[in-house]
């Protein structure tokens, strides 16, 4: 097992550690690649010669270092390729890595759902389900043109590698957290849906305000609205809540659209009464700020806003993030 793929067990307000915990990982291992907002896969081959012990004698180690280090623990997947690290992930608990035997790959995989491997998503899985191969053993077993009459060529011949335990992935260096978030929590469940636009424009605010501070732009956004209510499982799990995503029209740091496009996310849900405990935005895909192109409107309003936007952050930067207050910047 030379693979491991690992997901920090972060609360949403606590994504920033990521890189932190990152470096952890790069305590053992240079080939680290971030999976953003909490996980990472790490190739632990040179690991392992140097330090004498097997990739999951060093998964040990890392969940207590970031117990110790960080308070948060993890859950962690090992295996012969990425892929299967990935798989073996899906089916671990804190406290003990899953592993996938290289000598029994096939084995390990033939009960699993489609739906266990990365990359198959519920409308690919609902069609293989239509016709039977609801497990991977099933789809490994298929003839290769049934599947790329299903699902394509490519995705055809893919699909049937991976079912059978083919893994042609390699873990790519990438030491960069792709993505910022933030959370606004209610001290109550909250039906009033102005109090709820009110929260995504401050969670809209302090994203934009960040990732100027660091002279980035997003791609996309994600909105999660959490609802009151119970864990789906008695045996744990998060209350009930919905996620929606949304690629901007640019790549932006605009405090104003970051918020029109979370307003468009939370109307598109159509909530009526809905009990609210907590909205999480999250900016994906940052790329630097010098690289991304703005479209010039002619428009005084978006000039001023920007201009209003570069005084509101140097006045965070030399008197703090209060110095401003939340809900001034846009509408």
């Amino acid at each position: 097992m030379t693979i491991l793929c690992v997901r920090f067990q972060l609360p949403p307000a606590r994504e920033a550690a990521l890189p932190e915990l990152l470096g952890l990982l790069e305590d053992f291992t240079p080939v680290v690649e971030a999976l953003p907002p909490d996980g990472a896969l790490a190739d632990l081959r040179g690991a392992e010669r140097y330090f004498g012990c097997s990739a999951v004698e060093l998964a040990s180690v890392i969940r207590v270092r970031a117990l110790a280090h960080h308070g948060v623990d993890c859950v962690i997947g090992a295996g012969p390729g990425p892929v299967l690290a990935r798989v073996a992930l899906r089916a671990a608990r804190p406290g003990a890595t899953c592993v996938v035997p290289e000598d029994a790959v096939a084995e390990f995989l033939a009960d699993r759902p489609v739906t266990a491997l990365p990359g198959v998503g519920a409308a690919t899985a609902r069609i293989l389900c239509e016709y039977g191969l609801d497990t991977l053993g099933r789809v490994a077993a298929a003839p290769l043109s049934t599947l790329q009459r299903l699902v394509g060529a490519r995705a055809g011949r893919e699909l049937r590698e991976k079912a059978n335990g083919v893994d042609r992935g390699r873990v790519v260096p990438n030491a960069v957290a792709c993505s910022l978030a933030t959370e606004r929590s209610f001290g109550r469940d909250e039906l009033d849906p102005d109090r709820h636009r009110g929260a995504l424009l401050s969670a809209a605010e302090e994203l934009g305000s960040r990732l100027r501070a660091v002279d980035k732009v997003c791609r996309s956004l994600t909105l999660t609205v959490r609802y009151a209510g119970l864990p789906r499982s008695r045996t744990g799990g998060a209350p009930p809540s919905t996620t929606r995503s949304r690629t901007l029209k640019e790549p932006t740091a605009h405090s104003a659209d970051l918020a029109r496009a979370a307003y468009g996310m939370y109307d598109a849900l159509g909530l009526q009464r809905a009990r609210v405990r907590a909205l999480a935005l999250r900016a994906e895909g940052l790329t630097s700020a010098d690289q991304a192109s703005h479209q010039l409107t002619f428009d005084p309003a978006d000039d001023r806003a920007r201009r209003i936007e570069e005084v509101a952050d140097r006045a965070r930067a030399k008197f703090g993030p209060r110095a401003v207050m939340p809900g001034r910047l846009a509408a």
